[in-house]
């Protein structure tokens, strides 16, 4: 506390009193003290203080008033000036404590005191965002944001300002007030925008990807770049928000502004990844995708021949999905996969050169743990992703989770950015784990697994989450396998990519360097898909009841021209033809690419119809039941689309190729028993479509044994493959234990 002014015996009892929490004794006291010393104005505003720390608020402000009250001017600025300061002294003191409410309470007799008061007001917000009553309405109820426009410029403590602002973002980001309270903020870092750009920036990251709210950030962003409107990191950055929010044109002319701004090849190899995303996330800039994917394939060839070995993580990170489109865009995969083996080894050596510590460690203790194993001892698996909740990942993993033996198995699972508060389907996956871990950073991560002693890692991610490559090349388990959340890394670290008889062919072991494990009959399968109902019908979409309606559900991603062409053929051939088209992507860009396709392939686009997104999955699949057959994206598959339309026992064609993206269909069919409608060429893949317009008992034929096959198809029993995957990683542990 400070100082009393006089330094009786007295008072210091009374400070003694105040700290031991007797504020009715230490009252006492100070009344004692203005009755013998009544000039002596500490006398009321200790006296006040005890008071208000009894509960008595509107006696501590009548005290404090009235001694007010009683000098000039200039006396009442320093009295008001020296009460603050005692004031503001205990409440630090309480804060120091974790004494919150108290601190509270006085701090706000200090706003009645004085309202102007910035660095109050400050420390009151950082309090309630403590006490966890924070509300969209206290930053305008306490007039900050006025406050801190004002002119001049209020003294803010920066140091305050900063730790209130990051509470603000971290916690309460939803709230309108909070962009706005950000944005007043930006004055006062004008002499530093650095210190602004560590506060925005990891922010903007935690909203866009923990908390899947990529709107916010961006304009959280837009904040920073009204300070600094050229900083590559945040432009970088904020063309991928603007695509996750479907702002594409803003996406692609960031990306663009990015690349412009690079000069170190790993950097315009992102920037030019950044640029080929948002183009195809958009869709119908086909043209302009693939002379950028050209560069693309030039500058990591370029990469992988200079062979950096000293890059950071952040830019390693950066790199491990920099080859992420070449699958969408041509089936090529031995040039494909070749390119992205060595992607990912040039990514391992760096990841191994800046974690030399802890790869050593990982790879030292595993192999400790290797020489005193015990024998049939119960194996520890981990799962690892970013897309354990309502995510295509999520619900056909489930299945795995629901049926695992844990009698045999010690199920682990590590969550990456993964924002429980909305998602029932992580909550549920939380209840199927022995052991639950979240995190968003990579050491973290590595560490547990490898203090968790896990026995075999998997990888649902793949390339598309960069923590999770990070960790996987880390090694932290001593067997590493890599399952369903898209094709295999081409990570050294990893020593199994799980895969069918069907989804991969033959030769395909040529050119990965994992090693291939085919389970017996399929690498994925679901009991079954909630369906809800429909929202959509022919009446409300103007098709006739007795039309032939095709249909096609994939995000722009997917949408190549050439299989968008023989789609367009087959509705050219079939009489009464309808074509449904839904999935994200922007709007006017995709209607414009199929209005061009229609045009030159000579089809009536009044057959068109385009179908907004729904609200959740199981609507989604309901209404799947107002089309007859489903046509299938090549080179890029659909993986739950396509388990989806087999479910709800639905016609489809899709085309096979060579790589696992175009043969996920073909693998998903075959297991299902059906075979019409696979198609091996371009002229198949028209003929299955026009065949099964024009021939309706062939469609209810194919329903038919759909819905057989719910019975008996091993895509369908959860249960047994997931004594197929067990068995698969018991007999992966006994290789690796008599390696």
């Amino acid at each position: 506390m400070v100082p009393l002014i006089t330094s009786t015996q007295d008072h210091h009892l009374a400070e003694k009193y105040f700290v031991s929490g007797n504020y009715s004794r230490a009252a006492s006291i100070y009344e004692e003290a203005i009755t013998v010393e009544p000039d002596i104005k500490s006398h009321y505003w200790y006296l006040g203080l005890a008071l208000l720390l009894q509960g008595q608020e509107v006696e501590a402000q009548t005290t404090w008033f009235m001694a007010i009250m009683e000098g000039e001017a200039e006396q009442v600025e320093a009295w008001s000036t020296e009460l603050i300061n005692i004031l503001e002294t205990e409440a630090e003191r309480r804060e120091s404590l974790e004494e919150y409410l108290i601190a509270e309470k006085i701090r706000r007799s200090i706003k009645e005191i004085a309202p102007q008061n910035i660095n109050n007001l400050l420390s009151l917000i950082k309090i309630t965002i403590k006490l966890e009553t924070y509300t969209n309405d206290d930053i305008e109820e306490l007039g900050l944001i006025k406050i801190l426009q004002s002119e001049p410029k209020a003294e803010v403590k920066l140091e305050l300002l900063i730790q209130t602002l990051e509470g603000v973002l971290n916690q309460y980001f939803l709230y309108p007030s909070s962009l706005d309270f950000a944005k007043s903020c930006v004055p006062f870092f004008q002499n530093n925008p650095q210190l602004l750009l560590c506060i925005i920036l990891p922010s903007a990251v935690e909203i866009a990807c923990s908390h899947r709210f990529p709107r916010i950030a961006s304009q959280l962003c837009e904040i920073y770049l009204e300070l600094n409107p050229n900083n590559p990191e945040v432009i970088g950055h904020i063309a991928g928000f603007y695509e996750s929010s479907l702002q594409f044109e803003k996406a692609i002319s960031a990306a663009k502004s990015f690349y412009e701004q690079v000069q170190e090849l790993p950097d315009m190899v992102f920037a030019n990844r950044q640029i080929l995303r948002c183009l195809m996330s958009a869709g119908g800039h086909w043209e302009e995708s693939c002379t950028i994917n050209q560069r693309q394939e030039s500058l990591v060839k370029t990469l992988i021949e200079a062979n950096p070995i000293n890059l950071d993580n952040v830019r390693v990170c950066r790199l491990v999905n920099a080859n992420f489109f070449a699958p969408y865009i041509e089936d090529n995969p031995q040039k494909n996969r070749g390119i992205q083996n060595s992607l990912l080894q040039l990514c391992h050596t760096n990841i191994a050169n800046y974690a030399k510590e802890a790869v050593n460690k990982y790879y030292q203790g595993n192999l400790g743990r290797k020489k005193s194993a015990i024998a049939n001892k119960k194996l520890k698996l981990g799962y690892l992703s970013s897309c354990l909740r309502s995510h295509s990942v999520g619900w056909l993993s489930r299945w795995l989770f629901q049926h695992h033996d844990h009698d045999k198995f010690e199920i682990n699972a590590y969550f990456i950015s993964t924002n429980t508060d909305s998602d029932p389907l992580h909550d549920w996956y939380l209840s199927k784990v022995d052991k639950a871990y979240k995190s968003s950073k990579t050491g973290e991560i590595t560490e547990e697994i490898y203090q968790d002693e896990i026995d075999i890692l998997i990888d649902l991610d793949s390339i598309t989450l960069d923590v999770t490559c990070e960790v996987m090349c880390m090694k932290p388990a001593p067997v590493q396998v890599t399952w369903l959340g898209w094709d295999a890394s081409g990570s050294p670290s990893v020593d199994y990519f799980i895969a069918d008889p069907y989804v991969l062919p033959e030769s395909a072991q040529a050119y990965y360097s994992e090693k291939i494990w085919r389970l017996p009959q399929t690498y994925v399968a679901v009991d079954g898909f909630e369906v809800s109902v429909p929202t959509v019908t022919r009446e409300e979409l103007d098709i006739p009841h007795d039309a032939v309606v095709f249909f096609s559900a994939q995000r722009g991603f997917k949408r190549h021209p050439e299989i968008t062409r023989m789609q367009l053929r087959i509705i050219k051939e079939v009489p009464n033809s309808y074509f449904l088209i839904k999935g994200l992507s922007d709007e006017e860009s995709i209607k414009k690419f199929f209005d061009h396709l229609a045009e030159e392939e000579n089809v009536d686009t009044a057959k068109f119809r385009f179908l907004p997104g729904v609200m959740s999955e199981s609507i989604h699949r309901a209404n799947l039941g107002v089309a007859d057959i489903v046509l299938d994206t090549y080179p890029y598959n659909g993986a739950t689309t396509t388990l989806e339309t087999l479910w709800m026992c639905i016609p489809m064609v899709t085309k096979v190729g060579e790589q696992f993206a175009a043969r996920n269909s073909y693998t998903m069919m075959m297991n299902a028993g059906i075979t019409e409608g696979i198609a091996w060429t371009d002229e198949e893949y028209v003929e299955w479509g026009v065949r099964l317009g024009k021939d309706e008992a062939l469609r209810q034929q194919i329903a038919w044994k759909l819905k057989q096959s719910r019975k008996t198809s091993p895509l369908w029993n959860g249960k047994q493959f997931t004594r197929e995957m067990e068995n698969a990683y018991t007999q992966m542990w006994e290789i690796y234990m008599s390696s």
